[in-house]
């Protein structure tokens, strides 16, 4: 039977563990699951009427013999609570668990985490504690409590200060035969190795996983764990490593299977890495994307980023010092009639054009081209070792040949020498083009055709080596290049299509 004190120190164990039977239970030993919550609706009705609870006043209405008769029953029949209250229909367990401790004290079947000791029971307990030669747990296993629950007896009969002092435990004597020291030999090798393998599983956590050395290796993943003991199988059984991890043999394998499965974008991956290549390295995950829905292939913008990321598939960047062609005001500048306005509503309306500059160990080559506003087309290019009038006019007469009658485009350029020239002028009057100039030195004033320049230094030139490149072998890759863009290099401002494509899907003349 249980004391006032003892449900009272049990009932504010429970409001202070936020009604954890569980931890009541691991710390005291007692009472029973069911047992607490009743407490503590008595104490709560207790505390509203004022008047004690009788824990007694549920199992008064029952006589002395029915008691006798329910706890001999009790006792013949295995010891059951609940097969005794089913067969006899009376009473409930927690009175059938009062009567047998009221009429046989001591003698009720114990169990582990809901036992109730009396204070003779208690000090049996703690003396064998303080007393024994073996562990403490097998002694609290043996009252039916927790090895928690039996140091708190311990502390509360005796206080902590003045606790029986218990026995030192003396040196293990060395064996005397030859057959016990080479067995104690062994023991100690083994604990050797498992040390080892647990030394090299912190330091794989550290190596291979990339955590922090001081995690629990038991706290990974079981991917992780599948890896670390894939690194450490050569050295150590595998057996010792799992059990090391704490990961059973069948999820090892399982996860050993599923690494060498096919990712399940292997197949996208071959075909990013050929798209990337067919297309000389040039093209972002947002072409990329573009190219793969052409061919019905359906996936997220992210995944061919993380893709091309993890293949390490990635456009070549650099900024060279633009060349500059300005030579001084010979002739009268054009006004700026384009004022960045880079938008056309059909081809031929507006052109851009300006010089660039290659410089490859063999020699410089400079391009000059005529960038339609429409659609980026180039109607016509000139590439030379020299940036001279022969360059812009003979580029200038094939793209007029392109012209049709009434087509008269606004050509638009910076303010460099080459479009100051009688040549350029005279040529500029014959076709009835218009003339626009930039301001002096404001590259943003001809953006679109910059932007060009960019794309096609960066694409073309920058991402490889040109030692050992002939000027003629450069102006033929540079020509190639300039075919390619006009022909099959996709701009997503116009679908994912070539600015050729885009003509001809309009049903215009390219």
């Amino acid at each position: 039977m249980y004391s006032r004190e003892e449900r009272m120190k049990a009932i504010e164990l429970y409001i202070k563990y936020d009604k954890s039977i569980a931890a009541v239970i691991h710390e005291l030993g007692y009472p029973s699951r069911g047992l607490l919550p009743r407490w503590y609706k008595a104490y709560l009705k207790e505390q509203e009427t004022g008047i004690l609870w009788d824990r007694y006043s549920r199992c008064s209405k029952y006589s002395l013999e029915q008691k006798i008769a329910a706890v001999e029953h009790y006792f013949e029949h295995g010891r059951n609570l609940s097969r005794t209250v089913i067969l006899l229909g009376y009473p409930s367990k927690e009175a059938l668990r009062l009567w047998c401790d009221e009429l046989a004290p001591g003698s009720r079947k114990k169990r582990v985490g809901g036992v109730q000791c009396t204070q003779e029971q208690k000090k049996e307990a703690v003396i064998a504690l303080c007393t024994r030669t073996g562990n403490a747990k097998e002694i609290a296993r043996e009252y039916g409590v927790t090895r928690e629950a039996l140091y708190n007896w311990k502390n509360d009969l005796l206080g902590k200060e003045d606790s029986i002092t218990m026995p030192e435990a003396e040196d293990k004597p060395l064996p005397d035969n030859k057959d016990a020291l080479l067995s104690e030999i062994e023991s100690l090798k083994r604990q050797i190795k498992g040390l080892k393998l647990e030394k090299a599983i912190l330091e794989g956590t550290a190596e291979i996983i990339k955590k922090d050395p001081g995690v629990d290796p038991k706290n990974l993943t079981n991917k992780e764990k599948a890896i670390l003991a894939d690194a450490l199988r050569n050295e150590y059984p595998l057996k010792e490593v799992l059990a090391c991890l704490g990961m059973p043999r069948s999820s090892y394998f399982y996860h050993r299977k599923l690494a060498s499965i096919p990712g399940k974008y292997e197949e996208l991956r071959r075909r990013i890495i050929e798209l990337f290549g067919e297309n000389g390295g040039r093209y972002g995950y947002r072409r990329i994307h573009a190219l793969l829905a052409r061919e019905e292939t359906r996936v997220s913008e992210k995944v061919v980023r993380r893709i091309m990321g993890e293949s390490e598939l990635v456009v070549f960047q650099k900024r060279r010092r633009k060349y500059s062609s300005y030579q001084g005001e010979k002739t009268p500048g054009a006004d700026n009639l384009i004022e960045r306005n880079f938008h056309a509503d059909g081809p031929k309306v507006k052109w851009l054009t300006d010089i660039t500059e290659f410089a490859i160990p063999a020699e410089k080559v400079y391009l000059s081209p005529i960038v339609d506003c429409f659609d980026g087309l180039l109607p016509s290019w000139s590439i030379g070792t020299s940036p001279d009038a022969d360059l812009v006019n003979s580029m200038l007469d094939r793209a007029t040949e392109t012209l049709k009658e009434g087509e008269h485009p606004l050509v638009h350029s910076d303010r460099g020498g080459h479009y100051r020239w009688p040549g350029w002028i005279s040529r500029m009057e014959k076709a009835g083009l218009q003339r626009s100039m930039s301001k002096k030195g404001c590259s943003p004033d001809n953006a679109a055709c910059e932007g060009f320049f960019g794309r096609l230094k960066n694409e073309m030139f920058y991402n490889r080596s040109w030692t050992g490149v002939s000027i003629e072998e450069f102006m033929d890759i540079l020509d190639e290049y300039l075919v390619w863009y006009n022909e099959k290099r996709i701009k997503l401002s116009l679908g994912a299509m070539s600015p050729l494509e885009y003509r001809r899907s309009l049903g215009l003349a390219a």
